[in-house]
């Protein structure tokens, strides 16, 4: 057992050895076509290229990867942000559209507690109510009130 994996691991050596092979061999056939070997084929376009490496600097290429994340979690962030700034701009924007309908209506109440002759509401069985006079200054004041409170003016 202990020479079977002995001889596995100095195959693997050897295989290894010839991937870290300093020299590439570069020619080109006669119909044109490029070819790249490690070991020298004889031919006369035949060129030795030498190829070296440096190790990758485990450091750097951990400096590059935290800048990425923190580029792209800046963005995610920036996307949020302006996600939730547009629902906020929406919901004001609703907001003041619901105001000025309610203003609409309070002016329109007014208006038409001033300009008709009678003036009525509905009781709790659905049946018309006409208002009196002190009644129909009091609905008046309280629509005035809310016209204050919802228009400003």
């Amino acid at each position: 057992m202990n020479t079977r994996t002995l001889i596995i691991g100095f195959a693997a050596l050897a295989i290894s050895a010839s991937a870290f092979a300093n020299d590439i061999y570069k020619w080109t056939d006669e119909n044109g076509n490029v070819h790249y070997e490690d070991r020298p084929s004889g031919e006369a376009s035949e060129q030795r290229l030498q190829i070296s490496y440096n190790r990758t600097n485990a450091k750097a290429v951990e400096g590059r990867v935290q800048q990425q994340q923190d580029t792209a979690n800046t963005r995610r962030l920036a996307k949020e942000e302006a996600k939730a700034a547009e629902l906020t701009a929406a919901e004001e924007r609703a907001a003041a559209e619901q105001k000025l309908a309610q203003c609409e209506s309070h002016r329109a109440r007014l208006k038409t507690i001033l300009e008709s002759r009678r003036v009525y509401r509905q009781n709790q069985t659905g049946e018309r109510e006409y208002l009196d006079e002190a009644q129909r200054a009091e609905a008046r004041t309280k629509a005035e009130e809310l016209i204050k409170e919802t228009c400003g003016s």
